[in-house]
């Protein structure tokens, strides 16, 4: 590690030139090639699987988009007033014309189920706009256009209320600016040089973690052309590459500052830290890489490209933190230091400095107390935790935007609901909250006798308890396959829709098929869904297991101890359910999510929780590493675990509430990202790290390392024999720090970058 940083400083306008040629090559390749995203949330084998095959081979051409223009005339008007007609007919018109459209299908027309278009009430109508692409393919612009088409002046006169929804729609709702990512940039380079006091120093991380994430954001689009990439995956790389690249960075200028402060020349200071703290980066990093590749073990298309994608900005965050850094910190020199901090070298020269302040006796006080503390940590983390036995794995849809977006507004259109000085038995004014989610019966057709059947069938499903309405069947070119339009009678992201759907398939749909060889299968948005949180809740447990067992190895061999893994297991477990505490009560009990601006509340997606493990778990073992490597290596040099546990916190609880500071404010800005999904991803890392930082590595890990004594560093001699040995920082003589005497040995070596940052 050594060698590469000299190389680096050395050659420092080298490195600094293929990082940015590798930043700008990416870049005009993705933007050459465009995005292809894919939100293919289908499971090969599934119920709604074999529906939307069946529905792909039998009718060609159904790819396109469909979103909905919605209106709503004022009380003394209705849909069919001529004025309202004449104004909404113009705009459909307009809508048609517009490029990327093909078809607009109104209320207006002359065949009969157009009519339907129209609620009871008669004050709400609705038209259907299908674009010529998927939603994922559909230029924002051409979304504009039909949003500007459709609430033009004309419409939007005389109280007549017109709203737009759907995947293509929303596409307009998203800032085009990274407006999230700069908000928590500058927060970042705030915090960075309160605590460096340099301004040249706290760029220094800001520059790394943006060349690099920026290399990645480009090459996730280019992997997109390869395989299925989700197109949240990006904006995930983002928001965890800048977390942990920031943070990486921050650990090493800390270190390099140390060295300067030691008298150390720039390029020795360099080299030392990335040799030293550099290593603990590269098995962090490597932590994090290994969790989020724990997701291939669900063999999920859609899966895949996520972990690939952000396992690839993690890779870059670490390669820059130990070879562009060391180079932009030769460029500045002795800056690195502030002005005070130069002066005082120049006028005292190099002394040691004291672990001293809050961090000292805080470490002294958990070890006064660590069965109150460890107890009180405990109780937090339970109390926080106790949601997630609640937890909803569903579809959250526009029904969840923000009120104010024109996709909520058109989605509460649909569905109508009564008003409260309604007269009882008046006409509904929407459609019923089934109409922004509809299920798809995909039927098999196999001669005349299933015929019969599917027209059984149709009639058996507009009689099912908690079906709204059952379109008749419609049939492709060749009338093998019929497809079958349900309307439920609830929300789609409600637990009757999915009773509804078990019901269809356990029961409605095996007995109209009785005596015929018809095969039928439900598919839709919910269905979807459904069996997509079906397929993770059933491989969850083996996925868990690899992450644990895989982390667990790691720290094994890294600090050869059976406690310390099992101890991070545990805590990591606590940090990721209790973080999911947090995200149920805002998003789905709905506990301020309208306040922030995040919409409705509604289910979870139920891919989020596999995300949510793999970024968490390797979230987590980061800190694990730079808290218990320092305790480590007191322990090896003293073999005494109170001295260890005390001199480990003090030197490193500054430095890591430092880099939570940082990573909380980076995750809290990706809720100004506009995307709620992106938000719940934001809400939960920011409050998994806030309970990691400073409530189990502070508190909680330290108050048990003390309750077990010796017994964190056991391992068995057999064993200790066959593994190999690695080294995540060595130890290094004249690099010390002390404590104020409380009980322990003299002064011990600082071998970890938090160890500065606790100055």
């Amino acid at each position: 590690m050594a060698a590469i940083a000299r190389w680096c400083v050395r050659h420092r306008l080298a490195t600094v030139l293929i990082w940015l040629l590798a930043l700008a090559g990416t870049a005009v390749a993705a933007g050459a090639a465009g995005p292809a995203f894919s939100n293919d949330y289908e499971v090969p084998g599934t119920e709604s699987g074999r529906a939307t095959t069946l529905l792909r081979e039998g009718f060609h051409g159904q790819g396109g988009d469909t979103d909905t223009i919605v209106w709503r005339t004022p009380d003394h008007q209705t849909a069919r007033t001529p004025a309202v007609r004449q104004r909404m007919t113009a705009a459909l018109e307009a809508v048609s014309r517009l490029p990327g459209v093909g078809s607009v299908a109104g209320p207006y027309g002359p065949h009969p189920g157009q009519a339907a278009q129209i609620s009871p009430d008669g004050r709400t109508a609705y038209a259907v706009v299908t674009f010529d692409r998927p939603a994922d393919s559909v230029p924002k612009a051409q979304a504009e256009a039909v949003v500007r088409a459709a609430k033009n002046p004309a419409t939007q006169s005389d109280g007549l209320q017109v709203e737009l929804g759907g995947r293509a729609i929303a596409l307009t709702q998203t800032p085009s600016a990274h407006y999230a990512e700069a908000v928590g940039v500058v927060i970042a380079a705030v915090v960075l040089f309160l605590a460096f006091g340099s301004l040249a120093a706290s760029l220094l991380p800001i520059a790394t973690a943006l060349v690099s994430v920026g290399t990645a954001y480009s090459g996730t689009t280019l992997l997109g052309h390869v395989m299925p990439v989700a197109d949240f995956a990006p904006m995930l790389g983002t928001l965890v590459g800048l977390g942990v690249g920031i943070d990486y960075a921050l650990f090493i200028v800390t270190r390099h500052r140390k060295g300067l402060g030691r008298g150390l020349p720039v390029e020795e200071a360099a080299a030392h830290a990335v040799a030293t703290t550099g290593r603990a980066v590269v098995f962090a990093g490597a932590t994090v890489c290994i969790a989020l590749l724990g997701m291939l073990v669900l063999r999920l298309d859609f899966l895949d490209g996520v972990a690939i994608a952000a396992s690839l900005t993690v890779v870059l965050t670490v390669a820059a933190s130990v070879t562009l850094l060391p180079a932009l910190l030769s460029v500045i020199g002795p800056r690195a230091l502030s002005r005070r901090e130069r002066r005082r070298l120049a006028a005292q020269g190099p002394r040691p400095e004291a672990a001293a302040g809050f961090a000292a006796r805080w470490s002294a006080f958990v070890e006064r107390h660590p069965k109150l503390l460890g107890l009180l940590a405990a109780a937090v983390m339970v109390v926080l935790a106790l949601p997630t036995a609640s937890l909803h794995l569903g579809t959250s849809d526009q029904g969840n935007d923000p009120a104010a977006s024109t996709t909520r507004k058109a989605y509460d259109l649909l569905a109508g609901s009564p008003s409260r000085d309604a007269a009882p038995g008046s006409p509904a004014p929407g459609f019923g909250p089934g109409t922004n989610g509809p299920l798809t019966v995909v039927a098999r057709l196999d001669g005349a006798g299933d015929r019969i059947a599917v027209d059984r069938l149709a009639e058996a499903l507009r009689t099912t308890k908690g079906v709204a309405s059952a379109a008749p069947p419609v049939f492709d070119r060749s009338a093998d396959t019929a497809v079958l339009t349900v309307v439920p009678d609830s929300a789609p992201q409600s637990r009757a829709t999915s009773d509804l759907v078990d019901r269809l398939r356990r029961d409605v749909i095996p007995r109209a098929a009785r005596g015929s060889s018809m095969e039928a299968h439900v598919g839709g948005v919910t269905a979807s869904f459904d069996d997509f949180a079906e397929v993770i809740i059933g491989k969850l447990p083996l996925f868990v297991s690899v992450v644990i067992t895989l982390g667990c190895a790691l720290l094994l061999l890294g600090f050869r101890s059976i406690g310390i893994p099992v101890k991070a297991a545990v805590m990591n477990l606590a940090a990721v359910a209790s973080s999911f505490g947090v995200v149920v009560g805002v998003f789905q009990w709905g506990w301020g999510s309208e306040l922030l601006g995040l919409g409705r509340a509604g289910p979870i997606e139920p891919f989020l929780p596999v995300i949510m493990v793999s970024v968490l778990f390797g979230l987590s073992m980061d800190y694990q590493v730079f808290l218990v490597s320092r305790m480590y290596e007191e322990w090896l040099e003293t073999g005494d675990n109170r001295r260890a546990v005390r001199v480990g916190l003090a030197e490193t609880s500054r430095v890591i509430n430092s880099a939570a500071v940082i990573m909380i404010s980076v995750f809290l800005a990706f809720v100004l990202s506009g995307d709620r999904l992106i938000a719940m991803f934001g809400i939960a890392l920011a409050s998994a790290v806030a309970l990691d930082a400073f409530v189990l590595r502070t508190l909680l890990v330290p108050a048990l390392m003390h309750m077990l004594g010796g017994a964190n560093w056991w391992l068995p001699a057999w064993l200790d024999r066959r593994l190999p040995r690695i080294s995540i920082e060595p130890p290094e003589c004249g690099d010390r720090a002390t404590l104020p005497a409380q009980g322990g040995g003299a002064g011990a070596p600082s071998a970890t970058d938090a160890a500065t940052a606790a100055r």
